[in-house]
């Protein structure tokens, strides 16, 4: 029986494992999204964060000082900070992909404007740079904000890279440790370093961190083309529709005859798309096996993701956090 039909899936079980930091980050995320001269802010941000949505990033932060054996009070700042950083970047992204629904829902810029979706995200930033200096740890500040830096950086590449057929894998791969990655393994390591873990056990963190966001947007951009809606939320040939140049096109694209260039170059570059293009692309795509390439890859990811864990002390959460890298590629396994 695969993960996605497990009784508890892994993400669950770390939930409840670590519920009571988890209802003090909650906690303190309530308080310091409040806002004494400006009600909008609590009103957007707590539109976004009452969507529900897995808590992945900030559980990981949790696990990893629990993992590393922290007492102290401060994992609860950085998984707060972690998940203001997120939440912020969904504000800032849905406005910038002019996005009218997220986990179901429509989304803030589109039950208020975009100007409050950009300013109530540039407020959770400056929240979640305040938790940081509370922690009174400089590296723990400065891995937080190198990520917050690399996630804007990787958007800005994407908007370059994402409709150009010059794309190749390597960009793709520094596009997805920009946008997705960057906060993963910032959340893990973090984790380590306020528990005052040694250097061996922090990379280990940063490069499971690493992996697991990796394998977890290949996942997304895979999904989008054979993906089911019903579990996916997005409907299949969105990421085609709007011209984004993932791996698995990229992958196709590669390896494609002249022709072929000329139909990803119309319907990719120049935007011209008519009925049956999205039919055609996913052809191409399978002609080429472009798409068992892509989950191969995936696959590849997660079991980095695993084998970083090794050099960490056998626990409980070590267990859970091997379980989760084989949970995020489950649905394409």
């Amino acid at each position: 029986m695969g993960l996605d039909h497990a009784a508890t899936k892994p993400h669950e079980a770390l939930s409840a494992l670590l519920a009571s930091d988890m209802e003090a980050v909650n906690t303190l995320i309530t308080e310091r999204m409040a806002s004494e001269h400006a009600p909008r802010i609590p009103e957007v941000t707590a539109h976004l964060v009452g969507a529900g949505g897995k808590r992945l990033r900030p559980m990981l932060t949790l696990a990893a000082a629990q993992l590393c054996g922290y007492e102290g009070p401060y994992h609860v700042h950085l998984a707060a900070t972690v998940e203001f950083i997120h939440t912020a970047t969904l504000l800032h992204d849905d406005v910038v992909d002019e996005s009218g629904q997220r986990r179901g829902r429509p989304t803030a810029n589109l039950l208020w404007d975009n100007k409050s979706s950009v300013l109530v995200g540039d407020y959770l930033f400056s929240r979640s740079f305040q938790l940081m200096v509370e922690t009174g740890s400089l590296r723990v500040l400065d891995i937080l904000a190198n990520a917050s830096a690399t996630i804007a950086e990787g958007e800005v590449l994407q908007l370059t890279a994402a409709q150009d057929l010059k794309t190749d894998e390597s960009i793709y791969l520094q596009v997805v440790r920009g946008k997705t990655a960057a906060l993963f393994s910032a959340a893990t390591e973090v984790g380590g370093v306020i528990a005052g873990a040694d250097e061996a056990h922090v990379k280990a963190l940063f490069d499971y961190g690493d992996a697991l966001g990796i394998s977890f947007q290949i996942v997304d951009d895979l999904l989008d083309y054979q993906g089911d809606v019903k579990a996916t939320g997005k409907n299949v040939g969105d990421d085609f529709r709007e011209r984004k140049l993932t791996l698995p096109v990229i992958k196709a694209v590669a390896n494609s005859d002249t022709d072929e260039r000329a139909f990803w170059e119309r319907t990719i570059e120049k935007g011209k798309q008519d009925d049956g293009d999205l039919e055609h692309a996913l052809e191409l795509l399978n002609k080429h096996g472009a798409l068992e390439a892509t989950r191969k890859d995936a696959l590849a990811w997660a079991a980095k993701a695993k084998s970083a864990l090794e050099p960490l002390p056998d626990h409980e959460i070590k267990g859970l956090l091997t379980d989760l890298a084989d949970y995020v590629v489950a649905r394409v396994s």
